[in-house]
């Protein structure tokens, strides 16, 4: 089993940033592609940025490509999300998770998942 962990989230405005981090604990030499997913009331859960542990190639939704980061630290085991030029529609519970292929886009291909951060963003 492999444990994630959020934290980070917060109440900022418009224009503000904010770094969330993801800690994994457990059989993390199983994993090898992690992603962030954020969903916002009434909505589904969506991709936001994903990076694999070994090589770092990452991706990005088109709705945060420029604003957001996503990076490693292999020896803490811990993933980041730097949001920066944050706006009112990045208000959503951000969740990181885990799986044991390449990193993806795709929700249904995660099988770990951490109990999520609120991110509130006020206009």
């Amino acid at each position: 089993q492999v444990q994630l962990v959020e934290s980070g989230g917060g109440l900022v405005q418009a224009g503000g940033s904010l770094r969330l981090s993801c800690a994994a604990s457990g059989r993390t030499s199983s994993t090898v592609g992690m992603g962030w997913f954020r969903q916002a009331p009434g909505k589904e859960r969506e991709f936001v940025a994903s990076i694999n542990w070994i090589g770092g190639s990452t991706y990005y939704a088109d709705s945060v490509k420029g604003r957001f980061s996503i990076s490693r630290d292999n020896a803490k085991i811990t993933v980041y999300l730097r949001m920066n030029s944050l706006k009112p529609e990045d208000t959503a519970i951000y969740y990181c998770a885990a799986r044991s292929g390449p990193a993806t886009m795709t929700r249904e291909a995660y099988g770990y998942w951490g109990q999520g951060t609120q991110v509130t963003v006020s206009s």
